[in-house]
């Protein structure tokens, strides 16, 4: 499997980055080639051409159509992340819940 392009987005970017460095810890445990960032949802546009798949926080389920707009005609892969993992940054089950989506 090639390594994969992750871009997590939540708005500031505040939460998405404790998630991001969660998220590569547990990927490290498990030793899955990853990487993952965090940015606000402004700048997923910049993103879209280098990654696999897209994480955003379940607090902008709103963006979802606009986010697919974005992401038509592309292969990546937009998961919104579930609200029981998101609030407490439990990186390894976003981690889960990334590869079962892919």
């Amino acid at each position: 499997m090639k390594k994969l392009n992750v871009l997590l987005v939540c708005g500031s970017g505040a939460s998405s980055g404790f998630m991001a460095a969660n998220m590569r810890k547990a990927a490290k445990e498990k030793e899955i080639d990853i990487t993952i960032t965090a940015r606000s949802e402004a700048e997923i546009d910049n993103y879209v051409d280098e990654i696999d798949a897209l994480m955003i926080g379940p607090h902008l389920a709103y963006l979802l159509d606009e986010i697919d707009e974005i992401l038509d005609g592309t292969q990546v892969k937009a998961i919104l992340m579930k609200p029981e993992y998101y609030s407490t940054l439990d990186g390894n089950k976003a981690l889960d819940h990334l590869l079962s989506e892919i």
